[in-house]
């Protein structure tokens, strides 16, 4: 015996598209981030980096949040499994970057459950760039968030970055690349110690390097904290899916590069020399 449904119940279980989404949005919610005055007090994330490595990619995020001067939380978290093969990291209002990525990890899951396949990394990234189209009356009321989405095109087995402005475009990155407040001085750190061809264990050497040099000129970016054992959120995703790095695995690299910068507290230099001969 069937039970009864409620008035209009019956379209939540009739046969529909693949993007949840899109469904949130026939049933009136137009915007599924509520409206909102300018000028309110909101937690912000900071600096995101990624870079791609063989076979996959890597993305790091640093934990300090502020408000306004003060840091609001030391141990947000900004780096998320989109999927079994992407990741997403996230810069701006703390809150709202925070639902954007629940929202989009349930649209992901969403298709392939009523598809029967994945979406492909592109249509990901296109999906990702539609939710920040909408999000733009939130963005101009001075409460942006800004992506960085990176995953596994499992076409080709290579990794793959891309970065969005708070109107939806969609931009394909090259080999690495940084947002949020530290994002100059992580992006002029990567350009100098990242290369072609590198592991991922190289590359999280690298990330961290990174967010180092971020810290350093960034006040909104933290580094590190053995006092209170709080490390980046780090994680890799190749051909055996998304994985995030544990603490233990971090901190003999953490504490390498804080060893090599008592001595060098700029950090690792360029190699001039190979360059030269």
């Amino acid at each position: 015996m069937s039970l009864p449904l409620g008035q209009g119940a019956e379209q939540y279980f009739a046969l529909g598209q693949g993007s949840f989404y899109e469904f949130l949005k026939s049933q009136g919610r137009a915007s599924v981030f509520a409206p909102a005055a300018s000028g309110l007090d909101a937690a912000h994330g900071t600096t995101i980096v990624t870079a791609t490595c063989e076979g996959g990619v890597v993305m790091a995020g640093d934990r300090r949040a502020t408000m306004g001067n003060l840091i609001a939380s030391r141990e947000i978290e900004k780096v998320f499994a989109a999927d079994a093969y992407s990741c997403v990291g996230v810069a701006g209002t703390a809150g709202l970057a925070i639902e954007l990525v629940r929202l989009f990890q349930v649209e992901l899951e969403h298709y392939e459950k009523i598809e029967g396949t994945a979406l492909s990394i592109d249509g990901k990234a296109n999906r990702l760039a539609a939710f920040l189209r909408d999000n733009l009356e939130l963005s101009m009321a001075g409460l942006p968030v800004v992506p960085l989405f990176a995953g596994v095109d499992q076409t080709t087995g290579i990794g793959r970055i891309f970065s969005f402005d708070s109107t939806g475009g969609k931009y394909e990155e090259f080999d690495f690349h940084a947002i949020g407040s530290g994002y100059m001085f992580a992006r002029g750190s990567l350009k100098k110690l990242y290369a072609k061809g590198m592991s991922s264990l190289q590359v999280v050497r690298v990330v961290i390097e990174a967010l180092f040099d971020a810290a350093d000129d960034d006040s909104a970016t933290s580094g590190p904290d053995l006092a209170r054992g709080i490390f980046p959120v780090v994680a890799i995703v190749d051909c055996r899916g998304y994985r995030r790095l544990s603490d233990l695995e971090l901190l003999p690299i953490v504490e390498s590069v804080l060893a090599a910068r008592q001595v060098t507290p700029n950090g690792p230099r360029a190699d001039m020399e190979s360059g030269m001969s």
